[in-house]
């Protein structure tokens, strides 16, 4: 198959992009491939919001800046920091006019909620289903424009590079160019080649690589480990953000996020003796960025010998929470909890890797031809801790971004390669999985590994135990790998144990605590600031 553009993920970020290349090139294909439905994806899960300088009367790019600076840990990007912030608001309206709704007050401005680490109300939010209100509100516009084909279940395997045709491509390549991906077909069950000479990564996130993450299962990391095996660079990935507060329900996976917003509103975080704890850790109390809030309650959970704390929302407004957060107050229902007479159980769980495929301001990648935008890729906005809500954000401003460069340079990345010299996926000498067990035990181990010695808080001999048993794991699947044919499971477990590596080899690098990267060995800071780029 051959398009003129093709996007991999269906999220805020992979559709923002393909909408405005579509538009702009009428009569050329856009194509998106997700390995499930379309609707599948991290977007679809941001409860919270998306930040934005809305009221300028209160607010300013300058606030913005500085919260995101602030978060990052002397870290981010200035330069990027500012151009998100300021491109933001116009990307929002952009989103509205394609029919996203947000929420307004009674005077019918939009009502802008505040979360942590944000000096003031910015954040637009539609209840407590942001996400899912902005990928819907894409998804209809997508359905309203002709030239862009969405195929659901077909699974990325690997970006074609010079690799496929016989080249020898190392990391010191300069020219590293990629024509397209092979994909395994669910429907068929068989591996197709799809060629483009321009390709978007927007294949979101990679928390499935621990035990609790409120990230759903489609989060295994593909696009990161993808570029990686493509010999393309990779940054910060030690940088994996925990969300303080997901509702704890032991052996369930993923966890249900309860989102910052309800800090936001006034809830309070307690221990098991009904102690507001914040205030010992921040002044900022339960309103500190997360990476402060993540800290305090593994902290308080190990201090007294439990597996979580409580979020304390029963002095709140009841008709104000169950307007404004009707999921959260159903979900809690629905496992015997009123969260307006009873402490809501809660902790920290894998949310949002800040790390990923290094781009440039443009969302390009350091293999031609293939750009990347949204979780998967490390724009240098959240250096070492996102601040809240900022990620759909920048999700729009790269896609958008990286559309202009398209359009600027469209005719130099167009036609550069002879779709003859593309050869078709090898299985010979592979047969059928004789035992799934082998990859779904795997998994666990992995999972296992992960959260036990790379979690919140790290130390020196955690990491290098975790990375003695991520060699073993990953020498066992390449082996099955090798022999056995392509199979969603297999190829998800071997994207998670790259991603593992990434993260643990990023942190050993790493000799202090920065940010969301903590470890008790190196517990200062380092004059010089650096990002670790793989």
């Amino acid at each position: 198959m051959q398009t003129d553009f093709l996007v991999i993920g269906s999220g805020i970020a992979g559709l923002t992009y393909s909408l405005k290349v579509a538009k702009q090139f009428p009569d050329k294909k856009v194509l998106v491939i997700t390995k499930t439905q379309a609707d599948e994806t991290n977007t679809k899960y941001a409860q919270g919001g998306i930040a934005g300088v809305w009221d300028e009367a209160k607010d300013s790019f300058d606030k913005h800046i500085e919260d995101t600076l602030i978060a990052g840990d002397g870290l981010c990007n200035e330069k990027i920091v500012e151009i998100v912030v300021k491109e933001g608001p116009e990307r929002i309206r952009e989103i509205i006019n394609y029919g996203a709704s947000f929420d307004k007050d009674e005077k019918g401005d939009y009502a802008l909620g505040r979360e942590g680490g944000h000096s003031e109300f910015r954040i637009l939010h539609h209840k407590d289903v942001t996400g899912k209100e902005m990928e819907r509100a894409l998804l209809d516009e997508v359905s309203r424009t002709p030239n862009i084909e969405i195929i659901n279940h077909c699974f990325v395997v690997d970006i074609i590079t010079q690799h496929h045709l016989g080249f020898l491509v190392t990391k010191s390549t300069l020219d590293i160019t990629c024509y397209g991906v092979y994909v395994l077909n669910l429907h068929s069950n068989k591996i197709e080649k799809i060629l483009s000479n321009i390709t978007l990564l927007a294949t979101g996130g990679c928390g499935q690589a621990y035990r609790t993450t409120t990230n759903p299962r489609i989060a295994t990391g593909d696009g990161i480990a993808m570029v990686y095996r493509a010999k393309g660079r990779i940054e910060n990935m030690e940088f994996i953000q925990f969300h303080p507060t997901a509702l704890y329900e032991p052996g369930v996976s993923p966890s249900f996020l309860i989102t910052e917003a309800v800090r936001g509103d006034g809830g309070i975080l307690r221990n098991k003796n009904g102690e507001a704890f914040m205030e010992k850790y921040d002044a900022r109390k339960d309103l500190a960025p997360r990476d402060i809030v993540a800290r305090a309650i593994d902290n308080e959970m190990k201090k007294t010998g439990t597996e979580h704390v409580y979020l304390d929302c029963r002095h709140m407004d009841r008709e104000k929470f169950i307007h404004h957060f009707p999921n959260i107050y159903e979900k809690c229902l629905s496992i015997g909890i009123d969260a307006m007479q009873q402490f809501i159980p809660v902790a920290p769980a894998a949310h949002y890797s800040c790390g990923g495929v290094k781009t440039d301001e443009h969302a390009r990648t350091s293999i031609q031809n293939l750009y990347a935008c949204g979780e998967c890729a490390s724009t240098g906005l959240h250096g070492a801790n996102r601040l809240a809500s900022n990620s759909l954000l920048e999700a729009m401003v790269f896609g958008h971004r990286a559309y202009l460069d398209v359009v600027e340079h469209y005719h130099e990345l167009a036609g550069t390669f002879a779709v003859k010299e593309i050869p078709d996926w090898n299985a010979k000498g592979t047969s059928e999985p004789r035992e799934m067990i082998l990859i779904t035990q795997s998994l666990k181990e992995l999972q296992q590994i992960m959260s036990d010695y790379v979690g919140i808080v790290r130390t020196d001999v955690r990491l290098a135990r975790a990375m003695k048993r991520l060699d073993l794991l990953f020498t066992e699947t390449e082996e099955l790998y090798r022999n056995t044919k392509v199979s969603p499971q297999l190829c998800e477990l071997r994207n998670l144990i790259s991603v593992g590596y990434l993260i643990v080899k990023a942190a050993e690098f790493r000799k202090e605590s920065r940010g969301l990267h903590f470890n008790t060995d190196h517990p200062q800071k380092s004059e010089l600031l650096q990002n670790i780029i793989l």
